[in-house]
């Protein structure tokens, strides 16, 4: 009952956002939601998405991917480069950055790596490298890696991460 419950919530908050952007909405450039059920998006290509700030990770100074709101961006290590494995439930922990816009998504910071948009389960989500991203809902401040090393499947996102040469086997999506 619970779960139901929690599906119906994160439906409707998701609906209600899709209808704002459906109705032109503007002005925002997207949020991340202390519940962790809303996704991050971004709502033109125009407006970068992401940027490069520094954070303790496994207690020491790192250079880490973040959103537009400089909140810490992970990836799943089952995820593929055409398919997110967390998704449902797990995208409510662990909210997706979305990319609303047309084009290719941007960074204030120049990155070594490449960004890009696959359209999954989740939406059109930005992925860095052929790596899904996303927030985590435990994180409620900047600079927060509280997701770091999280049942050996998420791990902060850096500039240096490497690409995915090709896609995994089947994910699940349990580990979140």
């Amino acid at each position: 009952m619970l779960y139901l419950k929690r599906t119906f919530q994160i439906t409707s908050i998701l609906s209600i956002a899709l209808m704002f952007v459906a109705c032109g909405s503007s002005g925002s450039t997207g949020s991340s939601s202390s519940s962790g059920t809303t996704p991050t998006t971004a709502p033109t290509s125009s407006t970068p998405i992401m940027k490069t700030t520094s954070a303790t990770v496994n207690g020491k100074s790192e250079t880490i991917l973040t959103n537009a709101q400089g909140m810490t961006l992970y990836y799943f290590m089952p995820d593929t480069t055409t398919k997110a494995a967390c998704t449902g439930t797990c995208a409510g922990i662990w909210p997706p950055l979305l990319f609303a816009g047309t084009g290719s998504p941007t960074s204030v910071t120049t990155l070594p790596g490449t960004l890009s948009v696959v359209t999954d389960t989740n939406g059109q989500q930005v992925e860095y490298n052929g790596h899904p991203l996303y927030t985590y809902s435990k994180d409620t401040a900047l600079g927060q890696t509280n997701g770091e090393g999280f049942k050996g499947k998420w791990f902060v996102a850096t500039p240096t991460l490497s690409g995915q040469s090709a896609p995994q086997s089947t994910p699940t999506s349990s580990g979140y």
